[in-house]
């Protein structure tokens, strides 16, 4: 039984002790900044050199340059403008954090001092101290040389691709709300300093009027000879439409003009129509009721006149007709008249004409 005890335990012990001894190596490599080593230092036109690296990330994609106007711990003036762009080479580190491979050498368009510049284009970036790009001192034989041009200040920006708006609008700006989007732009720094936190000046104009700029300023930092994608917002005034056209400035020179035509507020034109019909028919009827409040009773309700009939009988005497029926004869009424005779020519008893009397 103490044997199989004693086994376990040594074991245990054994792994401990590796681990232990393997931890701060582990460590260590991770720690450590990535390293380029040449296979040689100088080289002609046309020949090749061997070019390794340790201590990158596992998996990086990495760009492999001979530039001019540049040194170690300094960097590239001028960025990738700098570099013999035709003639590079691209490396995958492995998963030990290493690569290795053949460029050849070419004389850059600037002219020496020269370096190797290794930089990661996709993928983890350098080791933890979070470099990502390495430069080391090769010489071009037969190149020019030339000092380093002194330092200029702030950075140059230039545009890499075409801009675009992104956005849409809400309903809120078919009503008349202010109309808004993002300019997306890729920049890239062409000078020799890294531009840090820049401010850009976004604009709009309509028609022939000149843009009202305004200040925007881009959290970041653009290193020489990298891009970066910058994001701008803009935003027109109230009810706004039409044809205009957004402008990207820095450093006083317009970068990027973006037409973007906004759609009309249909919802404001539709709030007026119905405004022109309601406001009307409210402002008719109140006035009616104020009519219909301030004139006299008599005229509210008039007496309905009867018409005269036919036989001459006022209205008044009609009132008290019983209706239809024989009527009781009256002494005082008087004698009806047939149309055709009159009260001098009428027949009575006494004339010699009436038929049957003599």
């Amino acid at each position: 039984m103490t044997r199989p005890r004693t086994a376990v335990l040594t074991a245990l012990l054994f792994a401990l002790l590796a681990a232990l001894t393997a931890g701060p190596s582990a460590a260590a490599r991770a720690a450590e900044p990535p390293a380029v080593v040449l296979s040689q230092k100088e080289g002609g036109k046309g020949g090749t050199l061997t070019v390794s690296g340790s201590g990158w990330q596992p998996g990086a994609l990495l760009m492999l340059l001979i530039c001019g106007q540049g040194e170690p711990g300094k960097g590239v003036v001028g960025g990738t403008n700098s570099c013999a762009n035709t003639d590079g080479r691209a490396a995958t580190v492995d998963t030990r954090g290493a690569f290795s491979t053949r460029l050849p050498v070419a004389e850059p368009p600037k002219p020496c001092p020269c370096v190797v510049h290794v930089a990661v284009v996709t993928g983890p970036r350098g080791a933890a101290a979070g470099t990502d790009t390495v430069d080391v001192a090769f010489t071009v034989a037969g190149h020019p040389t030339a000092p380093l041009p002194a330092a200029t200040g702030d950075g140059r920006l230039a545009v890499l691709t075409s801009a675009r708006l992104e956005g849409s609008g809400g309903v809120l700006v078919w009503f008349g709300a202010p109309a808004r989007r993002e300019v997306v732009v890729t920049v890239g720094n062409l000078g020799q300093n890294a531009v840090k936190d820049p401010v850009f000046e976004v604009g709009s104009r309509h028609g022939v009027l000149s843009p009202q700029y305004e200040e925007q300023q881009w959290r970041g930092t653009i290193q020489p000879g990298r891009k970066a994608l910058v994001r701008l917002p803009v935003e027109l005034t109230a009810g706004a439409h039409g044809d205009y056209r957004v402008s990207v400035r820095y450093g006083g020179k317009v970068l990027v003009e973006q037409p973007w035509a906004v759609g009309r507020p249909w919802g404001v034109t539709l709030f007026w129509l119905l405004l022109a019909l309601v406001v009307p028919a409210a402002l008719f009827r109140i006035g009616m009721a104020v009519v219909d409040r301030v004139r006299p009773p008599e005229a509210r309700a008039p007496a309905r006149r009867r018409r005269p009939r036919r036989g001459g009988t006022p209205a008044s005497a009609s009132a008290s007709d019983p209706g239809p029926g024989p009527r009781p004869a009256s002494a005082d009424a008087p004698t009806a008249v047939l149309p055709w005779f009159t009260p001098d020519s009428a027949p009575s008893d006494n004339s010699p004409t009436t038929k049957g009397r003599s």
